[in-house]
């Protein structure tokens, strides 16, 4: 009975933004491990493999893209995860000593447009490979495309739906079961390279700069950008893990590696058959049958993505006071309709598009993150207090002005110029020091720096932020 008591909690527990208790915290290592890698490797990897390729070889496109991705994911993990792992939250509550008990709602819009962009991204490639599918096995014909994307992206989205209404233990179900998907990953670029290993080799990059620290950069730079779009992800998942201990070693190769190893299948498949999407070369390569296979595991690998990100956007809401008490179905509903409206209006505009969304992660995410990490590490030196993190009143340690602290808003604004400048996220025009700094750090740095410096001589001194 008592346990029965328990798992009811548990499930409701796991469904609101509160601080889950030790008790309620029962993924270990590989369990955490499990999920972080199947939302890790979804079809993503191939996209950001193919804007690698177009400046690389397969070689130094991979070894740019591995430093990058490891990069990105250590500067997400200092950033966010401390907090959560250490009192159960997410990762909008780990911003709030930061923002503020109403600036937060900044990383929050920032959360919630990234996993709806990644989220639109995904089912729509969803849509696209399941038509292909039914295309391979005789089911439809060539010039229905058009009509049954739409139509399976919606049902991916009510697939995410129902298998969200149990909270984490969706998330954890469903990735126990697509985790599969990421060693068919591995399979299939053991086949691309064997197959294409001679042509693979002397492959040239078709849209490579003259300049090749520039190559160089510039594949690290998307490493560091992708890796840095899990920032809304990880503390929906690494709350579930008892300490940072348990968490930290999934955390780096549960969610960082997978991400470059399976992005080489997007560099190969670019630069030997001018294609980065698996299910096109393989059937190339081997056939109808290996076409199918890869087929399913795009499908596969896409909805366990989707999942985790649902998951994640729906506790994001609950911070929210209007939507702290709505039932979880309607939160579901919430993060779930913009992906179905971008699935069912324009897919193939927002598909096109994909690297100017993928720029524009690094504009947000690397400032916020690095306001978190100098935030977190040289001025708190790591005191945060949970109480802070909830309360809304007058008195609230992370009250700030109004609820909003002014040198967050600032350290922000000062990052978005400084990438801006740096990297113009639309033309992918540089300036110095790009080529020697990418976009991304330098941004981290001034918008830490700008923070450090209003907290230490404004902030800190006026009482404010709980210093």
């Amino acid at each position: 009975m008592t346990k029965v008591v328990s798992d009811d909690f548990l499930v409701e527990a796991d469904k609101s933004a509160w601080p889950l208790l030790p008790a309620e915290r029962n993924w270990g290592g590989w369990r955490l491990g499990i999920s972080l890698a199947t939302a890790a490797a979804a079809t993503w990897c191939y996209i950001i493999g193919e804007y690698v390729g177009y400046y690389l070889g397969f070689w130094k496109g991979f070894a740019t893209l591995f430093a990058g991705s490891m990069i990105g994911m250590l500067i997400v993990a200092l950033a966010a995860v401390p907090v959560c792992i250490r009192f159960g939250v997410d990762s909008i509550a780990s911003a709030k000593p930061q923002f503020g008990t109403a600036g937060w709602i900044i990383p929050a819009v920032l959360q919630f447009i990234s996993i709806v962009g990644w989220n639109s991204l995904l089912l729509i490639f969803f849509g696209r490979s399941t038509t292909q599918l039914f295309y391979a096995l005789g089911w439809i014909s060539e010039g229905s495309g058009a009509v049954l994307v739409p139509i399976t992206v919606l049902i991916a989205v009510s697939l995410t739906f129902f298998f969200l209404l149990k909270g984490s233990a969706g998330v954890d179900r469903v990735a126990k079961v697509l985790v599969a998907h990421v060693f068919v990953g591995f399979w299939m670029l053991y086949v691309l390279l064997t197959h294409e290993w001679d042509k693979l080799n002397s492959a040239l990059p078709a849209y490579a700069n003259a300049d090749s620290q520039w190559n160089y950069v510039t594949g690290i730079e998307i490493g560091i950008v992708s890796l840095l779009s899990w920032w809304p992800y990880i503390g929906a998942m690494v709350r579930m893990a008892p300490n940072g201990r348990t968490a930290a070693l999934p955390i780096m190769l549960g969610m960082g590696m997978p991400v470059p190893l399976l992005c080489a299948i997007g560099i190969a498949g670019i630069l030997v058959l001018q294609v980065s999407d698996p299910a096109q070369w393989l059937r190339t390569i081997g056939g109808p049958v290996y076409g199918v296979v890869a087929l399913v595991f795009v499908a596969a690998a896409n909805l366990g993505t989707a999942v985790a990100g649902v998951y994640a956007s729906s506790i994001g809401l609950r911070h929210i006071p209007i939507l702290s008490r709505s039932p979880w179905p309607v939160l579901l509903v919430i993060s779930l309709a913009p992906v179905a409206v971008v699935g069912l209006t324009i897919p193939e505009m927002f598909f096109a598009n994909f690297g100017t969304f993928l720029a524009f992660i690094g504009l947000g995410f690397a400032p916020l993150c690095g306001i978190q990490i100098v935030d977190y590490y040289f001025i708190r030196r790591g005191r945060v207090t949970v109480r802070g993190l909830f309360e809304t009143g007058p008195n609230a340690a992370y009250r700030y002005w109004g609820g909003f602290n002014p040198a967050a808003i600032i350290a922000m604004v000062g990052g978005f110029v400084t990438y801006n400048y740096i990297l113009n996220p639309i033309t992918y025009q540089s300036r110095f020091p790009y080529e020697y700094l990418t976009a991304s750090l330098p941004t981290a740095i001034v918008s830490g720096g700008v923070y450090w410096l209003l907290t230490v001589f404004f902030v800190r001194p006026a009482g404010k932020g709980g210093y």
